[in-house]
């Protein structure tokens, strides 16, 4: 079946009320989100520390979409079967974060999930080339990964580019992690990618709830892309 390459938006509950993730999740459901993404920081491969698989398993239950979960976190094998049990749909782990990045996309595909390979800004995208034909996703991180809210660097539009063209016609989903608002969502869309990640423009203010006031995030972000054409092969 061929990969569908429509536009599908994440917004990243990292930048959603700790409080009340349930009706968070509800809303940007209901707002028209296509995933549902967990960034999981370990304190250790980056400098922040956010959740593991006890919270992806309590809000699996209110995610109808796809729970997508990225892992900021080394080592990771050892993990990857308590996220997959907990309920991810997508598992990503970072090239950075161990030696035997192959053995770990392996080890992801072996629990029956979709495996993520993600990028940080200072990796090229020709690192990824041997891994693609274990990787569903490849995500390009637009920001140095440990925070949200930070500022989109502008110089991996080029990367995500030439990792379209690495891809060709694997069905592999291009994601976008970092930064990504109404602004910049059509310059990545237009370079390739099909997956934009967005927390603080989703989550204006800490709650989906201020969309009320800001208007529908998602819906902006998907408006700005509307006359975009993902760049083909």
């Amino acid at each position: 079946m061929p990969l569908d390459r429509t536009l599908k938006i994440a917004p990243s509950i990292l930048s959603a009320d700790f409080a009340d993730f349930g009706r968070e999740i509800e809303a940007i459901e209901s707002e028209g989100c296509d995933w549902v993404h967990v960034d999981v920081m370990d304190g250790h491969f980056v400098p922040n520390l956010t959740f593991g698989p006890p919270l992806c398993k309590a809000i699996r239950k209110h995610i109808n979409t796809v729970m997508d979960v990225h892992l900021m976190i080394a080592p990771v094998d050892p993990y990857i079967e308590a996220f997959a049990d907990a309920g991810a749909d997508i598992i990503t782990a970072h090239l950075e974060a161990g030696p035997h990045t192959h053995r770990t996309l392996q080890a992801i595909r072996a629990t029956g999930k979709k495996a993520g390979l993600a990028l940080n800004p200072g990796t090229p995208v020709e690192a990824a080339q041997p891994l693609l034909d274990l990787c569903d996703l490849v995500c390009v991180m637009t920001v140095n990964p440990g925070f949200g809210g930070q500022k989109f660097i502008h110089c991996q539009i080029e990367q995500v580019r030439r990792l379209r063209a690495l891809i060709g016609d694997r069905p592999i989903h291009i994601e976008i992690d970092g930064g990504v608002d109404p602004e910049t969502a059509p310059l990545v869309v237009e370079a390739g990618a099909d997956v934009l990640v967005a927390g603080s423009a989703v989550f204006r203010g800490g709650s989906v709830e201020n969309a009320e006031i800001y208007g529908n995030n998602i819906g902006a972000i998907r408006r700005a892309c509307e006359n975009v054409t993902i760049q083909a092969a």
